[in-house]
């Protein structure tokens, strides 16, 4: 039994360490010129055991440009919110403005996506094909026969060692608050996981594998053929969040309705349109728009992302402003009252006799 003295002596140990474990988990900034800075490298340069793989058209260099630049940017005149989103998709200066005013690191990181039209073309596709391919090019985990991705070349690694770069490159930008203690890993409690189109749908699939602290899923995800967006989740289903335009062929063919029904969005509110709305949108995570775009379809799958292709108002400022802000810093614990799953809204895209329409 301890005494009165080593009680206090071991409560005074615990406080002290607490205070520290809450100290190391906390992020500030220390830039004698607070600014936002703007990084890029070529992930080839930064990992020597990076290889191209041209049979699904992944090159280092195409028609004499670099094809594996990297992007990242930070602003240490913004106070931290110590979260890392990784962005699955082309490169974004609107959005990265944007994510950085909020306090956000991000980075765009370079790794093997050009698969989608070379593998799991068959029909009909296996319902597990594109799902494992997805997982694989996130991973560099053996995950599929149709391709060979090994770990250099998965987004992970790749987010991994560009992290650990501009940990040394841009010190100003505690990049290194994302690494786990021993350097093998990111942080992924700490990682935001976001893409449009093709790269929302591997967001959404390499989040059911990792648990991360919230995924973004502009225009998807997709993936209309497979399963895996009903499988058990690393990430918690609150942490999704989703946007389209409901002109977007992938809206009106019910490709994404379907992929957050699956994921079970349906749960923590209803089908929010953003025009008719403003934050907290009900808590939902399912968030659509029908500003004009022309009624072009293709602009308005681009339409979700700051570009040319989002709508403005009548002073040119974004409409969807509101909008991304709350889809990376709304807080999770935050959720809206579940609704029923849409009968109307397609589950099963595969006809009777198994074959994809």
């Amino acid at each position: 039994m301890f005494s009165g003295r080593v009680d206090c002596a071991f409560v005074i140990s615990f406080l002290f360490f607490g205070v520290c474990l809450e100290a190391e988990d906390s992020l500030s900034f220390s830039d004698p010129s607070p600014q936002r800075y703007k990084l890029q490298a070529r992930a080839s340069e930064l990992d020597p055991r990076a290889k191209e793989h041209p049979e699904i058209d992944f090159v280092f260099t195409k028609d004499g440009k670099p094809q594996d630049l990297e992007n990242a940017s930070v602003d240490t005149s913004v106070a931290p919110a110590g979260k890392l989103v990784i962005w699955l998709m082309g490169h974004s200066e609107g959005l990265f403005e944007r994510l950085n005013s909020y306090g956000l690191h991000a980075i765009q990181p370079h790794y093997a996506n050009r698969w989608f039209s070379k593998v799991c073309t068959e029909t009909p596709v296996g319902e597990t094909c594109r799902g494992n391919v997805r997982l694989e090019a996130a991973t560099g985990e053996d995950f599929s026969d149709c391709v060979d991705i090994p770990k250099p070349d998965g987004m992970k690694e790749r987010a991994l060692v560009f992290v650990k770069w501009l940990s040394k490159e841009n010190p100003r930008g505690r990049w290194d608050f994302f690494l786990s203690e021993d350097g093998s890993d990111l942080r992924w409690d700490r990682v935001i996981l976001s893409g449009s189109s093709h790269g929302s749908t591997t967001a959404a699939r390499f989040a059911k594998h990792q648990k991360v602290d919230r995924v973004v899923m502009l225009c998807g995800p997709r993936d209309q053929y497979q399963n895996w967006q009903a499988l058990p989740s690393a990430t918690p289903p609150e942490r999704f969040f989703g946007f389209s335009h409901v002109l977007d062929g992938g809206w009106t063919a019910d490709h994404y309705c379907r992929s957050w029904e699956l994921i079970g969005l349906h749960a923590f509110g209803p089908i929010v349109t953003v025009d008719e709305a403003g934050p907290p949108y009900q808590n939902t995570r399912r968030l659509v728009s029908a500003a004009d775009v022309g009624g072009d379809d293709k602009k308005a799958h681009s339409a979700v992302t700051p570009g040319g292709a989002s709508p403005k108002d009548a002073e040119g400022k974004f409409l969807y402003e509101p909008v991304w802000r709350y889809l990376y810093t709304h807080p999770v614990d935050l959720v809206g009252e579940g609704v029923p799953m849409d009968d109307g809204c397609l589950k099963d895209h595969r006809s009777e006799d198994g074959k994809a329409k």
